[in-house]
């Protein structure tokens, strides 16, 4: 691995579980290199990695190739993503990268799809416990794949809670954490962060915000929804602004995945057929978005109705 990155020289990115680097096969393969050596945690971090992604595969999880423990050191090897991290492409930092609708539209449907197959398709249910734009890594064609699983939590399928020490990035933390009771819901949560991220083209905490109220990504929603003027917050770039109708609507789906009361947000499934147009996204939403109800008032699963008829808005043309 030394050699294949050249003495860890080419640094593509780094977190809070170590720093990833450029390699080059034998064979010509790019790769992406994970050096956990050094940091803490690194024994639990580097093995639930191996385990939740080890043994899965799915188009939109990023591919974990190899892994190398010897002695002290630990390393994963992935799949090398060309266009990086999806972070770097939805902020204005240049103009001229600036994301389509109908590409924005693909990688919110891939993430999504990511985060059912965790949930719902592996012999143990997958919570990732870290979904941000940072760990989203977009292929050539902008196909996105969900990656870094050093926080996720496996648990059984016929267990629908877990008890777990609070794990995750600010900003993207549901409210049920503070309880230290989780479901997968928690990935829901994040998902609608990520989602009004890619609509609105900004960051959920922007300190560079002239206005203090307008740090929060949140607080700016929860303003603008009950102003009615949704259109507002959506990205500038032109080719959105074309479609803010759209961008608008998709809007909503956000907001049902950033309900207080985790019952009442959709499991990943339910997003991904409300994207292609198969489900209605639930109206009677809460825009109260930090609100805890208190245990038993009414947390039941909401029933969503499957109708043919609804038209395809959320999912536009592809």
């Amino acid at each position: 691995m030394k050699i294949t990155t050249d003495d860890f020289s080419r640094k593509l990115g780094e977190g809070g579980f170590g720093c990833v680097y450029e390699g080059t096969l034998r064979n010509g393969t790019k790769i992406a290199v994970k050096n956990l050596d050094g940091v803490g945690q690194v024994k639990e971090s580097f093995l639930t990695e191996v385990k939740a992604v080890g043994g899965i595969h799915h188009i939109n999880l990023v591919k974990l190739i190899g892994f190398c423990a010897e002695k002290s050191h630990r390393l994963l090897i992935y799949e090398y993503m060309v266009n990086g991290s999806l972070d770097r492409w939805i902020t204005h930092e240049n103009q001229e990268n600036g994301l389509t609708w109908n590409t924005r539209q693909r990688i919110i449907s891939d993430i999504a799809k990511g985060l059912a197959y965790l949930h719902e398709d592996c012999s143990h249910k997958i919570i990732h416990l870290d979904i941000k734009p940072q760990n989203i890594l977009l292929d050539q064609y902008f196909n996105a794949k969900i990656s870094d699983f050093g926080l996720s939590k496996l648990i059984e399928k016929d267990k629908s809670k877990v008890v777990t020490r609070m794990r995750g990035t600010r900003g993207y933390l549901a409210p049920e954490w503070l309880s230290s009771v989780i479901t997968e819901k928690v990935d829901v949560y994040a998902f609608g962060i990520v989602l009004l991220e890619i609509l609105c083209g900004r960051k959920n905490l922007d300190w560079s915000q002239a206005d203090e109220e307008d740090v929060h990504l949140l607080s700016v929603f929860r303003r603008k929804a009950e102003q009615e003027q949704l259109m507002d917050m959506v990205d500038k770039n032109e080719d959105m602004q074309l479609h803010r109708e759209a961008v608008t609507e998709m809007m909503s789906l956000a907001a049902w995945c950033l309900q207080g009361d985790f019952s009442k947000r959709p499991t990943m499934s339910l997003v991904v057929k409300a994207l292609e147009g198969l489900v209605t996204v639930e109206t009677n939403l809460d825009y109260d978005f930090t609100h805890v109800p208190e245990v038993g008032a009414g947390n039941q699963e909401r029933e969503v109705i499957i109708s043919s008829k609804f038209p395809s808005i959320l999912s536009g043309p592809r």
